[in-house]
């Protein structure tokens, strides 16, 4: 979990594709990688490399799971109305309902 205040380095495709071919072709270790890139970690290159191997793009899918594509703001208003129908029906107590 990133702590407050945590930056974090982003690294151009390029950049990651060249420390993958160092890492397979050339065999640089990742040592030599994490210095010469200023990588913070084996695990971003070790990512890299697997991404690579797998045919996989680069591009970041952080808080893509959920993300939903409407054709309208009222079909968008409709979908989060149905969500907020839903949970008050699930959890009456949040949405001011006594316990009785």
């Amino acid at each position: 979990m990133a702590k407050k205040g945590q930056t974090f380095s982003t690294y151009t495709e390029g950049i990651k594709r060249e420390v993958v071919r160092l890492k397979l072709e050339e065999g640089w270790t990742y040592r030599q990688l994490r210095e010469r890139f200023g990588i913070k970690s084996d695990a971003q290159i070790a990512e890299w490399v697997k991404k690579v191997q797998n045919k996989e793009s680069f591009d970041d899918q952080r808080g893509q799971w959920n993300k939903k594509h409407f054709n309208s703001l009222e079909e968008e208003n409709a979908y989060l109305k149905a969500q907020v129908d839903y949970l008050k029906k699930r959890n009456p107590n949040l949405h001011g309902k006594e316990w009785s």
